[in-house]
């Protein structure tokens, strides 16, 4: 089942990879830099452009808190075989701040909204997207 949800999602990517979506690849290819004393993102520049524009990513839904909706969750690349496993690095989700609340699923989701690079989070996280909506692919 994870397997068909897996390729459904790169299915998706292929489709969402024409310039009006944000794939997976992309996000990937960031980095991380030391400046000063401190470790921070580095983005490339093609991900960097979408910085404050609305975007449409697919992934699969990791809840942050105990619930059957929720307004603010994490988006994966890849499906979590462990509730309390990460399957990626920061550069494989994104905090997804929901405009109302989402109800949880297992299968991989479409979800649009304003693309926000996070340069100094303490989670660590690199990317967030905010008013966002889940959408029909």
């Amino acid at each position: 089942m994870k397997r068909v949800a897996l390729i459904t999602v790169l299915l998706t990517q292929l489709a969402l990879a024409d310039g009006k979506g944000l794939t997976w690849d992309a996000l990937a290819q960031a980095g991380i830099v030391k400046k000063g004393d401190r470790y921070v993102p580095e983005y490339p520049k093609d991900v960097a452009a979408l910085d404050a524009k609305v975007v449409k990513l697919q992934g699969f839904m990791m809840p942050l808190e105990v619930g059957a909706t929720q307004k603010r969750f994490l988006l994966s690349a890849q499906p979590s075989d462990c509730a309390y496993c990460v399957p990626s690095g920061p550069e494989g989700l994104v905090e997804v701040q929901a405009k109302a609340p989402v109800k949880y699923v297992n299968d991989p989701i479409t979800v649009t909204g304003k693309f926000v690079l996070v340069r100094d989070d303490a989670s660590g996280l690199f990317y967030r997207l905010v008013d966002a909506t889940v959408s029909d692919k």
